[in-house]
């Protein structure tokens, strides 16, 4: 799905906390993948309100991801982990399983675990 993250409205965009030396890398990751393409990259550490948009704070952007998709809704955590993953033809099936509820119950505990740990990274990094 080179393209398939993206539509006629624009591409999807994905926002991550670039401060967070975890999280760059993982980023980084997926921008190698085959897919990454249709989707916009953007640091929230380093983009303008303007780009993150009213609805999306900078708190907000930097405390989970974010993925805004082609018809402007924001959806975050493990759900926006889902639409990155579907986008990247390799992770697609993982993306899939996430739309499974308890699947998706399942992860977004996960991610919320994750957050607390990654919160020490933050710091130090």
């Amino acid at each position: 799905m080179s393209k398939g993250a993206s539509s006629t409205l624009g591409p999807v965009q994905v926002y991550f906390d670039g401060g967070c030396p975890v999280c760059s890398r993982e980023m980084a990751f997926y921008r190698e993948q085959p897919g990454a393409d249709g989707f916009d990259w953007i640091d929230a550490t380093r983009a303008s309100d303007a780009v993150l948009g009213e609805d999306l704070p900078r708190s907000a952007a930097l405390a989970r991801m974010h993925v805004r998709l082609a018809n402007g809704r924001l959806v975050s955590g493990a759900a926006a982990f889902a639409v990155l993953w579907r986008g990247v033809p390799r992770l697609s099936w993982l993306g899939r399983l996430l739309q499974i509820p308890p699947v998706a119950a399942c992860a977004e505990l996960a991610y919320r675990l994750f957050l607390k740990i990654r919160s020490l990274w933050r710091r130090a990094g």
